[in-house]
């Protein structure tokens, strides 16, 4: 997304997930023209961004919405820095540090370990947040015991209708939690009598993600959590975010990041806040060579070295 004014640009990225909302947004050109063009602060373009709607065609997913007003709301933010010839985190106050990352993975059907193994053979020191599945079998966790590499495991106990559905499964639960003592563990099912008998004791490294699109989505949890995953496309607008950070920082909860399959700008910006808010925490936000299934040589290693641009809301890598 490319927004102009005073003779600079300001670029967002759209992590809509279904192509054909990005189809009719493409084939409908610019859109709001007249609306957004002006004079604004920017909180008053991002509040007038909210009041549109930015979808051609009613979007697949009502949740998409969130996703295209961050994506509006990051160009303006990256235009307006520009403007004021200033850099995020000099507007902010806050130095750049170098960021933690693991890197989110599936282990197929039927699960092996391979694709870490070849991960590992050419970045040794990498890290990994795995989504779980009834398939896994005591060989297969055993063997991502021996590699220490783990760090988070995702029950994705939350997904409906996606190819990504893992139903409850307390055997699967037992298993993970005797696995790997230390690691996060990623939206569980906490409703089902028994496997929220298996975490009973685990609250304390139990994190959320998919839930998470507001404060009030935190306040809702069924216990108050130790660790959330803020993704700004999911939390869906500037002044939203910043509030969110600040809840989490007033409750002391802490925080890491996660991405939506960006490929461009958006996976550099994800993680410059990652650099600003949660440097330090296992942030799902791995640069994007290391999504395919052979990563080549020379990719940056965790963490991942301060890359702010000199002006604006930009990250030197993705």
């Amino acid at each position: 997304m490319h927004l102009h004014g005073g003779g600079l640009e300001g670029i967002g990225e759209d992590v809509v997930y279904q192509a054909a909302d990005h189809l009719a947004l493409q084939n409908a050109g610019p859109i709001h023209e007249r609306t957004l063009a002006g004079r604004f602060a920017l909180g008053e373009f991002c509040q007038l961004i909210d009041e549109l709607d930015l979808f051609p065609v009613a979007p697949e997913w009502e949740v998409s919405r969130l996703y295209r007003r961050w994506t509006f709301h990051s160009a303006a933010l990256d235009l307006a820095l520009a403007q004021a010839a200033r850099p995020l985190h000099a507007a902010l106050k806050r130095e750049p540090r170098p960021v933690t990352f693991v890197v989110s993975l599936r282990l197929g059907e039927p699960p092996r370990i391979d694709s870490i193994e070849r991960r590992l053979a050419r970045y040794p020191n990498l890290r990994f947040k795995l989504d779980a599945t009834s398939s896994w079998t005591p060989e297969l966790i055993d063997a991502l015991i021996a590699t220490g590499a783990v760090d988070s495991v995702d029950f994705k106990s939350l997904y409906r209708g996606t190819v990504v559905d893992q139903p409850p499964d307390p055997v699967l639960y037992q298993r993970v939690v005797e696995a790997f003592p230390r690691a996060w563990i990623e939206d569980p099912d906490m409703v089902t009598a028994e496997t929220a008998a298996v975490l009973a004791a685990e609250h304390d490294r139990i994190t959320w993600d998919a839930p998470i699109h507001s404060i009030d989505d935190i306040e809702a949890l069924p216990f108050p959590p130790r660790m959330v995953n803020i993704k700004p496309s999911r939390i869906g607008g500037l002044a939203k975010l910043c509030a969110t950070y600040d809840y989490c920082a007033e409750h002391g909860i802490g925080a890491y990041g996660g991405g939506q399959f960006e490929l461009g700008p958006g996976r550099g910006q994800a993680q410059y806040l990652a650099s600003l808010f949660h440097p330090d925490t296992p942030n799902d936000l791995a640069p994007v060579g290391y999504n395919v299934d052979e990563p080549a040589a020379g990719l940056p290693d965790s963490p991942l070295m301060p890359a702010p641009s000199p002006t604006g809301f930009r990250w030197g890598v993705t």
